[in-house]
């Protein structure tokens, strides 16, 4: 079952550095109940986003898995593929050592 990270809310999900600093053990409360993550603002512009560590962990995970698809793609795009036959005797080589 596939997860997905919940939709900011505008009206709750965004605080000035001031205000994170002023009331941080709340906020990250906030941000662990909720799912979602916090935006953190520095004159009026986005500085940081603040995430859950399940979360971030999940989305480094998925991040590592698109990579692995892409180098396969570029891999295959490439020509650099072995045959089932090579690929089992490349396998059986491997465990025998």
């Amino acid at each position: 079952m596939r997860r997905t990270t919940k939709r900011l809310n505008l009206e709750s999900d965004i605080k000035p550095v001031s205000e994170f600093r002023a009331n941080a053990a709340g906020l990250i409360e906030q941000v662990r109940s909720s799912g979602r993550p916090l935006v953190l603002t520095q004159r009026g512009h986005s500085a940081a986003v603040v995430l859950d560590v399940t979360e971030y962990e999940r989305l480094l995970s998925e991040v590592e898995l698109l990579r692995d698809v892409r180098d396969a793609e570029d891999q295959l795009a490439a020509g650099a593929v072995l045959s089932t036959r090579a690929a089992k005797a490349e396998i059986r080589r491997r465990l025998r050592r």
